[in-house]
């Protein structure tokens, strides 16, 4: 079943005249060290809010500890447990996202093939400190394009898969789907801001995804943290130095919501990479040189008031020559 128009175009404009964004705050985790509601209080937010929980699955609603933290009226938006309605009421379309998303676990998969070869060739010439710059230095920086190249390579193809699985399905006009969307609309339009918080990145990215929320949020103050930092951000980064199991590359899993642009978020920086290893720190943000690698580690906050960051006290990045405090000098692309 499909709808050719909904009440949302009497809410929200369309999408190519879109206001400026709001401001977006991105915070460290919250959980063993909240400073969600010193910034609600800094920012003079009164409520009603909306919350975003998806990342936390079936725990969607166990957000009571969020709630004393900001204090006012909120609203969960429940968009775990929406998506999980939709699915039940529209079989075609849940078996149609069932099977992209399986197409995209296996895409994920041959990319890190790919990438854990070419990872591993430049590390090792990154290392290599017995021969001349000038024979040497030309041959890194061709080994970490061949890593760009990957990621670009994969990030498009992600892109082609989505826009594909869009084009057969619709699924924004399909009756479940938009109801349901119109309904979160309307609760967003109704808040003063809205939080984001963490949990499994790609559940959440998902589920944002899903209800096409970006041009929604694209109209209000958003506050997010941990998982929910990364899925507003312009590309999601997996990444951990010393994983489980398997090798400890960064992936890229696919675009964010970009609410805010030129940062890429590191939750729990200090917990999963090895910032004391200037050279290891130094090929990541060579990597992505055209974003900012924040450290978003506890107590860390950066605000993107358009067209600029704001940076908090001891925020760190990435750089060239290891982890640093964010410099207003220095160029994203290093």
């Amino acid at each position: 079943m499909t709808v050719k128009q909904t009440a949302l175009e009497t809410v929200w404009p369309p999408r190519d005249v879109l206001p400026m964004t709001p401001r977006v705050t991105l915070l460290g985790p919250q959980r063993f060290m909240p400073t969600v509601g010193a910034v609600v209080q800094e920012l003079g937010l009164a409520g009603p809010f909306a919350l975003i929980t998806a990342g936390w699955q079936v725990r969607e609603t166990e957000d009571e500890e969020l709630r004393a933290a900001i204090g006012g009226t909120a609203v969960n938006l429940g968009i775990y447990d929406e998506a999980n309605a939709v699915y039940r009421e529209d079989k075609e379309l849940h078996l149609a996202i069932r099977a992209r998303q399986t197409q995209l676990r296996e895409l994920q998969e041959l990319y890190r093939l790919r990438l854990d070869h070419a990872m591993d060739a430049a590390y090792r010439l990154v290392r290599i400190t017995d021969k001349e710059e000038a024979i040497l230095g030309p041959e890194r920086e061709s080994a970490l394009e061949m890593v760009r190249s990957i990621d670009r390579h994969h990030l498009a193809r992600v892109g082609e898969l989505r826009a594909q699985h869009d084009a057969r399905y619709r699924p924004l006009e399909r009756e479940a789907l938009a109801r349901r969307r119109e309904a979160i609309a309307q609760r967003i339009h109704d808040a003063e801001a809205v939080f984001i918080a963490g949990g499994h990145v790609a559940v959440l990215l998902n589920r944002l995804r899903l209800f096409d929320l970006a041009p929604i949020l694209h109209h209000k103050p958003v506050i997010a943290w941990s998982a929910g930092a990364m899925a507003v951000s312009d590309r999601v980064v997996l990444f951990h130095d010393a994983p489980p199991q398997g090798r400890g590359h960064a992936e890229v899993l696919d675009r964010g919501l970009a609410l805010c642009n030129g940062v890429l978020p590191l939750p729990h920086a200090s917990q999963r990479l090895a910032l004391d290893d200037a050279t290891r720190v130094g090929l990541f943000a060579r990597r992505f040189f055209d974003l900012r690698s924040v450290a978003l580690d506890p107590e860390v906050r950066i605000d993107w008031v358009p067209p600029r960051w704001l940076p908090g006290a001891g925020v760190r990045q990435l750089t060239r020559n290891g982890i640093a405090a964010w410099s207003a000098d220095e160029e994203a692309s290093q």
